[in-house]
């Protein structure tokens, strides 16, 4: 299944290359295109794992993942939680 991230695509749009650069946990990434945050956790591995994301210092509700598309500049904490004992 293709998400549509493509990290350091090469396509572009009348030239100029529409790329999206976002921060997650403080790491630097570059997207072809923006998306929703659910197929950003999808393509991180991350779908049916237990996280909460926060967005430009805003907590995303898990049911709004779908809602919320990255743009350009944000900055996501992705925490997963881990159980054991």
């Amino acid at each position: 299944m293709d998400s549509g991230l493509r990290q350091n695509d090469e396509s572009s749009i009348y030239g100029f290359r529409q790329m999206v650069t976002i921060t997650i946990n403080g790491e630097r990434r570059e997207f072809a295109q923006a998306v929703a945050l659910a197929q950003l956790v999808e393509a991180l591995g991350l779908a049916g794992k237990r996280i909460a994301i926060e967005r430009n210092g805003e907590i995303v509700p898990r049911g709004q993942f779908a809602a919320h598309a990255i743009a350009d500049g944000d900055r996501l904490e992705i925490v997963v939680a881990v159980g054991g004992g």
